[in-house]
Parts: structure tokens; sequence; C-alpha cells
């Protein structure tokens, strides 16, 4: 049955809503629907790129809808920085997490209960316990939206078993719809999504995948040493910030000591690393304190910075989705962004080892049971660690295969691995059948009352298989927390119960005694999932050789319907091969070569580039290129060269409407770039600072009048600002205004609460807050 009323909110509420607490006039394309979709009170899956403004399409209606929504989040950073953001706007929101204690998550729960907030964060994981679960049905919960969902499906990218869990959740939460959403999901995910969660005439919503300001380039190497070459061309001296993606944690450590070494100011992210190093070195990419980070997969998904010019995997990823969710990071703010895969064939060896690893053989996940029964103890918990499975089993390949034993162990009801940060609970299984407890505790009413609170407490007849419950709990069932354990004591002895405190941790073996030949595993399905990731790193390598268009190549592998042939926007399109002759619309008599057909970054319309012009152009990049030691393409691409030649600008105005050519790229190389221009044109060279402020979204195309120097200087007091108030806030700098909000101060300069609150991007809420702050800078000019 669906929560949402007669009276449902509409979408000209919505759009009040955000207007007033986000600062934005309507939503963007796919949002509306998607959220219309939310307060009418169906299910939904909703396909976004990322950066397409996802969280949108619930958060809003959480404002409007009665009572809760349960956010379920797979990152506890991103769960972090999405509260951060709703709080920032004066938002009632907040987390349940590990990172809290466990009077924090009582005291957060208890107050979500008592409706003192309109969203609540939580993981997946938290769902393993029984008692959290019950916590929860506490809650009056009108959406259940589900982030990242492609975590749900078997066929996904990054499949979490716990995520399996979010239908028997609904159930608890009195079924309330499911707002599903994520960036990449395959026509077979996207089924499975659906059939997974259980969606009920689902509205699937899908925007497209294309995000037409990223540039798609593959780089050729040999082998690491020319990987490194490569890397720190395009990193020195590159403006704005980067994320470079490697496969294991010794490469990471590596390459952040060699771009250091070469005057690249790099900090390095992986799961090795402690807790608070993670953190610090979130915050410091974050703030912009460091502008290049060097990363396993760990780190990445909801990471909201916005001005990250360019993603580069230094290893082929294992799979399209992977790699098209962490290049994604790149380009947030709508500018344009550089994709780039550097390649080289023995990387697959490596991807296929950890197949392997993520999917164990029958005898390695046999003998990992076995493992753990040995291990376990009298309530059936075992704290040996995956390192220590692998040091001590002769068929388990290293620690990541112990793990993956335990999680297809896990999947199959066999084991159940606790989440970290429960808290004071107790791990406890029912023995007796229910006629020995009738007739040897008949006489005893005070165990037989305890028993009956154990069944009513660890769900009926699930308590046979193991429950977790707060000491709390049975504390009020005992007459207070020794009396509850005095009991537990003596039920155990007699064989009636199994149990002991919980620390939070370890493997709870839910079976210890069917023989291994009689397992309840889908052992064909599981060595079908391990065919289907070969599968996919097949394809991944694919795009790695194409000739053809590679946006093309990725739209069509997520059966977008508007993938295209030629896109203008990679290397293939543009003609660029690293280390290799580019190819040229000039044939070898110097006469233009057939034109073909491009995509945004060329033209369709004839009129033939000036020859001893494009030849300069491309002679003055190759120079350029050669004096900052970076490849020729981050210059300007051949494309770019073709318009310029073609339509010979000779002011930074005229050349920001050139095809392929952005503020970034006059910033950095305009002087010299016009000067040539105005050179061939018997126009003397410009004269004083050429200055280019980032231009407010909408307008790159049709392209903004220049900023003023004193627009500029604006822009840049503004920035300083907006750190300062970010820090003493401890927020990351968006929290505050995003850079796109920014531009617009510096050009529109408002001097009064009603023309600032008439600023894309400032809202009431944000007008309260850092309204005076920013007016003062801006009345001061």
């Amino acid at each position: 049955m669906s929560l949402a009323s007669p009276a449902a909110p509409t979408l000209d509420a919505a759009r009040e809503a955000l207007r007033r607490h986000w600062g934005y006039p309507d939503f963007r394309p796919g949002q509306d629907r998607a959220v219309g979709n939310v307060l009418a009170g169906g299910d939904s899956l909703t396909i976004m790129p990322t950066g397409g403004g996802k969280s949108l399409c619930y958060q809003v209606p959480a404002l409007l809808l009665p009572g809760t929504t349960l956010v379920v989040s797979p990152l506890i950073s991103l769960m972090k920085d999405q509260v951060d953001a709703l709080q920032a706007v004066g938002l009632p929101a907040t987390f349940v997490n590990s990172s809290l204690s466990a009077g924090e998550m009582s005291a957060r729960l208890d107050a979500a209960a008592r409706g003192a907030f309109k969203l609540v964060y939580v993981a997946p994981e938290r769902f393993d316990s029984e008692s959290f679960q019950r916590r929860l049905a506490q809650l009056s919960v009108s959406l259940l939206a589900v982030d990242e969902a492609h975590c749900v499906s078997e066929w996904g990218h990054d499949f979490r078993p716990s995520y399996l869990r979010l239908g028997e959740v609904r159930e608890r939460l009195g079924r309330p719809p499911i707002a599903a959403l994520t960036a990449t999901a395959t026509e077979e995910v996207r089924r499975d999504i659906v059939r997974q969660l259980g969606l009920r005439d689902a509205a699937v919503l899908v925007t497209g995948f294309d995000r037409r300001n990223l540039v798609w380039y593959v780089l050729q190497a040999k082998n690491d040493s020319e990987k490194d070459r490569l890397l720190g061309k395009l990193l020195r001296g590159r403006d704005g910030s980067a994320i470079v993606y490697a496969a294991t944690r010794r490469t990471v450590d590596d390459l952040t000591a060699h771009l250091g070494a070469l005057g690249v100011p790099t900090v390095g992210y992986h799961a090795g690393l402690p807790d608070r190093d993670r953190k610090r070195v979130q915050e410091r990419f974050m703030s912009g304190e460091t502008r290049v980070v060097v990363a396993t997969n760990a780190f990445g998904m909801g990471i909201d910075k916005r001005d990250v010019r360019i993603v580069v995997h230094y290893h082929l990823p294992g799979n399209l989705e992977a790699y098209y969710q962490e290049a994604g990071r790149a380009g947030r703010d709508g500018e344009p962004a550089d994709c780039v895969l550097l390649h080289a064939y023995q990387d697959r060896f490596t991807q296929e080892f950890f197949i392997e690893q993520s999917h164990p053989p029958r005898a390695a996940v046999e003998e990992v049971l076995q493992g753990l029964r040995r291990g376990a103890d009298a309530a059936g918990v075992c704290s040996l660690s995956p390192r220590d499975l692998a040091d001590t089993l002769a068929h388990v390949k290293g620690e990541r295969q112990a793990a993956s034993a335990v999680r297809v162990l896990e999947q199959h009801g066999l084991v159940r691995q606790s989440p970290r940060g429960m808290g004071p609970a107790v791990r406890l299984r029912l023995l007796a059948a229910p006629g020995r407890i009738s007739a040897e505790l008949g006489s005893r009413p005070e165990e037989l009352a305890f028993l009956r609170a154990l069944w009513k407490l660890g769900g009926g007849e699930a308590v046979y298989r193991g429950a977790e419950l707060e000491w709390g709990r049975l504390a009020r069932a005992a007459g207070g927390r020794p009396a509850a354990a005095a009991l537990l004591d003596a039920l155990q002895r007699e064989g009636f119960v199994e149990w002991q405190p919980s620390s939070g941790e370890g493997v709870w073996v839910l079976d210890r005694a069917t023989p291994l030949p009689r397992l309840a595993v889908d052992w064909r399905g599981v060595e079908e999932r391990k065919r289907r990731e070969l599968a996919k790193l097949q394809q991944m390598q694919r795009y790695a050789y194409t000739e053809q268009c590679r946006r093309g190549f990725v739209l069509r592998y997520f059966g977008d319907p508007a993938a295209m042939t030629a896109c203008g926007a990679c290397d293939n399109c543009l003609g660029i091969n690293e280390g290799a002759k580019p190819r040229s619309r000039f044939s070898a008599g110097g006469e233009p070569a057939p034109r073909r057909r491009e995509g945004r970054a060329g033209r369709e319309d004839g009129g033939a580039p000036d020859e001893a012009l494009y030849r300069r152009l491309r002679e003055l990049r190759r120079a350029l290129a050669a004096k900052h030691d970076v490849p020729a393409f981050t210059v300007l691409t051949d494309a770019a060269l073709r318009a310029l030649a073609e339509r010979r600008p000779t002011t930074a105005e005229e050349a920001l409407r050139v095809p392929g050519v952005g503020r970034r790229t006059l910033e950095r190389w305009g002087r010299p770039l016009l000067d040539l221009l105005r050179q061939h044109a018997g126009e003397p060279p410009l004269e004083g600072e050429l200055e280019v402020v980032p231009e407010a979204r909408g307008k790159r195309s049709a392209v903004a009048p220049p900023p003023t120097p004193e627009q500029a200087r604006l822009y840049q007091r503004l920035r300083a600002l907006r750190t300062a108030l970010a820090k003493e806030a401890e927020l990351p700098a968006f929290c505050v205004f995003n850079d796109r909000t920014l531009v617009e101060l510096a050009r529109e300069r408002p001097t009064t609460e009603p023309e600032l609150l008439r600023v894309p991007g400032v809202g009431p809420a944000k007008a309260e807050k850092y309204g005076a702050a920013f007016l003062e800078v801006l009345r001061e000019g």
C-alpha cells in the first residue's frame, strides 16, 4: 500500500523547497520526473550520471513527506558529506554508522523516533543486527532511499550481500515506497535491482549516461616506467585537482613518492591506512590543501569535489562500470575535464588475479567453513581474521580469497559477519525444542518467562538460527543485567541456550553441523559470477584497444540509445595517439582531406582552415608541450587547432567561442596563442594581463562576456572567505557555496540580501548563515 495520500505534495511545492533551501529555481531535466514519482508514492529506479543531482531526487521529497526518509548509503565518508551539506542549508539530518559509539547511535535513533530528523543515513551492514532493525521499526518511515543501488545486484560491479536484506527491512518498516538510485547500471543490472528490492510497478527513469564535458583518452604504454613518464607529464603544472587510481596499495605508495619527487605535491589513500590518516587525506583533498591524490578504488564514492580536472587510471580497471563511475568523478562542476587510462597489455593479468581471488573455488570455500567451525567458541563465534585463515588453510590463497570465501558463506546463510560498533549486546541461540522447554521448565516460571521473552525479542523461530540482542532489552526482561546474565548462564549449563557477550566483531557460524557435500551453496552460481566478471574484463580490454569512438563504446555498453559513432571528444575522434603520428585532416599534398562528420568539438558546416596558420598552430602546440613537458593534447586538440585556423580569433572573447577552447586553455596558453593569431592577422600583440574567470553554468556554449580584472580579484576574495568559513565549521568548501555560485556573486555583485537571494545557489538558509560575511566582502568590492 502506498503511503502517499490524496493530498500528496505537488511538484510545485518541491520546486519551492528547492529554491528555499538550495537556492535553485528549478530541477534539471530528469530530476523533476524522479521527484514527482517519489511524491506520488511510487517505487522508482533512477539512473542518472555522476554529478547529475541524484541526491536531490530523494532529499527534496524528504522535506515534504510525513515522517522520516531512511537513506541506505554504502560509505561512512559519503554519509558525513551528505549530512554536512544538508545541515549547511538548515535541514534536519543525521547518520548512524560504526564511527559512533553505542550511546551516540541510540541517542540519534531515539531522536529520529521523536521526529527530530527528516533524513537518517545508515550503512546496509547495520541491518545485519536484528536489534538494530527493531529499533528502526519504531520510526515512521515514509520513504526508503537506496543510494548506489547497483550494490544490490549480483551482476553489478560492487555487489554487497548486505544489500540483499533490504527487502526484509522494507517489510519491517511497514512497506514504504523505495527510491533506488545509481549512476552505473546495465540493462541486466537494472532488471536485477528491481527484482532484488521487490519494486512494485517501478518507474525506471534513465536520463542517459553521457557526460558531455568529459574527454576520454587511452595512452598506450609498454611498461610501468613508461606509465610513470606519462603520468608526470599529465600532472606536472596542471591546474585544478586530480585523482590517480591504482590497483594495489604498493603502487599507491610508489606513485605518491614518484610524483612528489617530480615536484607534484601528492597524498596517497588506501584501505591499509589507519582511519585517522584516511580521514586526514580526504579532508586535505576536499579543502584544496592537496591538489593530487593517488588512491585505490577505496577512495572516491560520493566524493563531491567539483573542480577535479583529470582522473587518471594507472591500471586497467576490472570492468567498464567501475571505470565509468571512477572516471566520472572528474568535471562535476560541468567544466571540461579529462579521463585518461594508461594501458599496458599486462594489466589484464592483475585484474584476472583479483577475479580469481574474489571468486574462490569450492575447495577453498569449504575449507574456510571448516576453519571457522574449528575456531568458533561455545556461542558459535569465530574471531579468526581472513589473514589468520589464509595462513592456516592449505587450499586458501591469500587474505583476499579467504575474505571472499566468507562472503560466499554469508550470502548462502551459513555464517554472518557482525558489523563493528554494535555496542553492548549478546549473541545467543536457542537450542531446546518447545516440548522440552514446557516439560522441564513448567515448574520454573522465572526461566520460562525469560525464554518466552527471548523468543519474542529474537524474532520467533529465527532465534534457533541465532540472534543478537541488546543487553538493555534482556535486562528489562529479567529485572536487571546481573539477573539476565545469571539466567543465561543457568540456561546454557542445562543446554537450553548458547550465549556470549558480543564484541561487535567476528564471524558467527550459523551452520556447524551440515556435512560439506550437503551444504546449501549454489556452486554453479558462484562459478557463473566468476565467468561474468571475466567477460566484463574482456569488454574493458576492448575499450582500451578500440579505434572507434570511445564515448559511443561506453554508451552502447550501458544500453544508452544516444550512443554515437563519433563524439569529437575522445582521442580516437580527435585523431590523438600519444607516441604515434596524429591523424591529420590534411593530405600529403597539403590539401584538406575530405571532411567526416564530427561531434561537438568539430564543425560540420565546411569552412576551410588556413593551412599555413594551422601548421603554425601545431608548431606552437608542440613547442608549448615540450617546454612544459606535457602531452600535446593537453594544450589543444587537433579539432581545436582546426577550428582556430578556420575562425582566426584575435581576442579572448572571440577565442572562447571556438569549439574546444575553454577558459582554462586561455588561462594557461592564451597569451602565446592569441599573439600568434593576431600576428597572422597583421595586428599587434595584446597589451596588459589576460585574465579569465570561471564562467557561470549554462554560459559555456554561448560564452559570457569576459570578466573584468575587478571581477577576477573579487572572485579570489570570495574563494578565500569560503575557505575560511568552511574550515571554521569543519565542512567541505562546497557546503558553503560551490564555484558556480561564487562566479555569479563576482559577476552580479549583490549588495543587499534580496539581491543575494536572486543568485543561483543562494537560498534563504545559506543567506541567513553566510550572507552577512559575503555581503561585507561584496560591498567592499
